[in-house]
This record gives C-alpha cells, structure tokens and sequence, in this order.
C-alpha cells in the first residue's frame, strides 16, 4: 500500500465548525452538550449527521440497533469497505467532543477526499453506534457490542431506563431502528478517533496518542438494603444504615485498586440513596462498581476480593446486599497492521506522539472482535471528560483527523 503525501490534510476550520454546529444540539445547562441515547436530540443530531453525509455523496444504511453507516463508494465494490467512527450521544453532562470528534472526524475525511479528487480502492464508511455511554441504557457501548456479537439483541431491547422506557421501543419512537441485521456487515478495517479521557497526552506535550490496547472493566452494581429510621431519635446500636455500609465498600473499593497500582483504577460513579431525605437514614442504597486494568487476572482478583469484602461487610452490620455484573469486557490488543498505520501516519504528518493503553471503554473495544482495529487519540484539557467543561484546541482536533485520514486512506489504498 502507497503511503499518502505527507500534504495531504484535512480542512481544521471546516471539521471544527461541524463540532460547533452538532453541539447545538442537547446543550447543557454548562456549555457542553445532554445528548442521551435515543432522546428527541439524539434523533435530532443523527438527522443533522446524515444531512451532511449524503451532501458529502455517502449513501446512509441502518441497521436493527440504529446504527448509521455512511458509505463512501471505491473503485472496487466488491473490496471490503474500511470503517472509521465512533458515537453521537453524550453523557447527561457531556462535552462537545466526546464520541462526536470521532464521527465527524471521519466525515471530514470524505469531504476532504472529495475536495482533493481522491479515490480510493476499498469503500469508506463512517459510523455512529448507537448508545455508547451507557448512561441511559446500561451497559455501554451496547450497539456496537450487539455488532461484535457478545450482547443479545433481543436482551438489549429490553433494558429499561430510570423511567422504564426499554431501548427497543425508544429506538422505533424516535425513528432510527433500521431493517438492517446487525453485525451482517464485514469490515476491512476499522478506525477510531476519540478525545484521551486523560492527562497523559497533554502533560507531557504530545499531540497523538497511538492506542495499543484498552483496558478491560468490570461493572457490578451493588444494593444493600438496612431500615430506613429517623436520624434523631434511633439508638445509634439499632441502626441498619445502608449509607453506612456503601461508605464502607466504597473505601474497599480504593483500597483494592490502590493494591493494584499503577495501572488498576476503581471507583463508584453511580450512586443512588433512598429514601435521600436529610432526616432519614438510609434504608437502601444501589451503586456501580467500575474496576479497569489492562490485566485480565487483576480485573478477577479485584472482583472477587470486593465480593467477598462487600458481603463480610454488610453480614457484619446486618444489611442485605445484591451483586449483580451489569457490564465488563476483557483488556483489548488492537491490531498490530493498523496501530503501525497509526504511528506511520503521526510520524509522516510530523506531529509528536506516544504510546498509550486506553483508560476508557469505546466501541472500538468491541469491534476489535469482529476486524482489524485501532484508534488515534488527542489531548483533552487536563485530562476532563464526562464533564461539560471538556475541553480541546481546534489544533488537537485538526491533528487528530489529520492521523486518521492517513491510516484510513492508507488503508482504503489511494487509487492514482
């Protein structure tokens, strides 16, 4: 395969007033973006997304879990296309450019190509998978996980949100259930840009992360249930304060990830207290566990210690306690062909750049199953995702899709 003229860029201003057109849609109340999965903005922003790629010459298919493939034809229809994309749905305080510089990242390599009159043998097709982040309906990276084929389809249209609203029906509701068999396509390849998640990239000046592999995570989510009382006037030995217990758990928690340093991580994110009244203790608490770690065997071990931990935790104090693992995938090692196309591409482009072990999920996690997979990463400000204060430069984002138009034309192969 020729590799493409290190001249060849995309256009920064255009993909950046893309980014800034697609966060209109589901601001938050911060300056970042509420786009949650299958809500009336979710539909809203995939309209917007398909606008723009059939203005660009892509044909839009759909599959059953609503996801969008854009495909950009090659000279070869029968060749395998290559795939680049990511997700258009944002976390309740999402930012601007988690998941969406990856999509749009990839449509501004077509609209590059065609700037440039460029061809390629493979077809491109850019991709939006539906419900990446899990928040709405857990887990996350869900469509892509149904493509890869390790989730049920039929058990992913049945999960519930907080409302009990189930994702199937959510999907019909707002259009996009498509009739397309998921995972019936077969992919050349597979690309992904994403924002680092993290403060590597940034605090040591580098402007690409070439990721190497992602680290595995664990989900279990825990409800342990005491005697909801009056804080005032219940004896401090008849409580059973579920509170209490999860305080308790939370600090088994760290203590299991800190066991594990560097690399492992554990925290609880999700929290519920019930009945979360200032006079009342709590008489139910349910909260989610996420342990990651780029070793299959330290992800068992912090399971297995907090299991047994947690349970000696609530028999001690009388409460009832339920784990149930709600979600997890094994440590990723993406595929050598297309991390070197990654690299090569950073290195002929002259943009500074490092190894880095994704410490997030991403559909690319997934897809890495099912075709040859890679993703390019750029810094985010101090590291902040998930946060609508998120953050990048117009430079970052340009450098990163400048990375990802080389290693996917690259691998599409330039027809001259």
């Amino acid at each position: 395969m020729a590799a493409p003229a290190s001249n060849l860029r995309i256009n920064g201003d255009r993909l950046w007033d893309s980014l800034m057109e697609m966060a209109k849609i589901g601001p938050g109340v911060a300056g970042g973006n509420n786009r949650q999965t299958l809500t009336d903005e979710d539909g809203e922003g995939r309209h917007l997304f398909q606008k723009w790629c059939e203005a660009a010459g892509c044909t839009m298919g759909v599959d059953q879990m609503g996801n969008m493939f854009a495909r950009f034809e090659g000279t070869d229809p029968d060749a395998l296309p290559v795939y680049v994309g990511s997700h258009l749905d944002t976390q309740p305080t999402g930012g601007k450019y988690d998941g969406v510089l990856g999509v749009l990242g990839g449509l501004e390599i077509i609209r590059s190509l065609n700037d440039l009159g460029i061809k390629t043998k493979h077809p491109i097709v850019v991709t939006n998978w539906t419900n990446e982040e899990g928040t709405r309906f857990a887990p996350a990276m869900l469509a892509s996980g149904v493509f890869a084929g390790v989730l049920e389809q039929d058990w992913a249209y049945g999960i519930e949100d907080a409302e009990g609203k189930k994702f199937g029906e959510e999907l019909v509701r707002i259009g996009w259930r498509g009739d397309e068999e998921v995972g019936a396509r077969k992919m050349h390849a597979f690309f992904e840009l994403h924002i680092e998640q993290g403060p590597i990239l940034e605090a040591e000046g580098k402007e690409i992360g070439v990721v190497t592999h992602g680290q595995g995570l664990s989900w279990t989510q825990v409800t342990v249930t005491g005697k909801d009382s009056h804080t005032g006037s219940t004896p401090m030995p008849m409580r059973k304060n579920a509170g209490l217990g999860m305080a308790k758990m939370l600090q088994l928690v760290d203590d299991i990830a800190w066991s594990h340093k560097p690399d492992a991580v554990g925290a609880a994110g999700h929290i519920d207290v019930f009945p979360n009244s200032r006079n009342v203790i709590p008489g139910k608490v349910v909260f989610t566990v996420d342990f990651r770690s780029p070793n299959l065997a330290t992800i068992t071990d912090m399971e297995q210690r907090f299991d047994k931990g947690a349970r000696d935790i609530a028999a001690e104090m009388g409460l009832g306690i339920e784990l149930e693992k709600v979600g997890g995938f094994d440590p990723v090692t993406f595929d050598e062909g297309c991390v070197t196309a990654v690299r090569n591409a950073a290195e002929r482009l002259g943009y500074s750049h490092r190894n880095l072990i994704s410490g997030a999920g991403h559909d690319a996690c997934w897809i890495n199953k099912s075709a040859p997979t890679s993703m390019v990463m750029c810094p985010c400000v101090d590291g902040l995702s998930h946060n609508e204060a998120e953050e990048i430069s117009r430079e970052w984002a340009t450098a990163g899709a400048d990375v990802l138009l080389h290693a996917v034309v690259e691998t599409a192969e330039i027809v001259e």
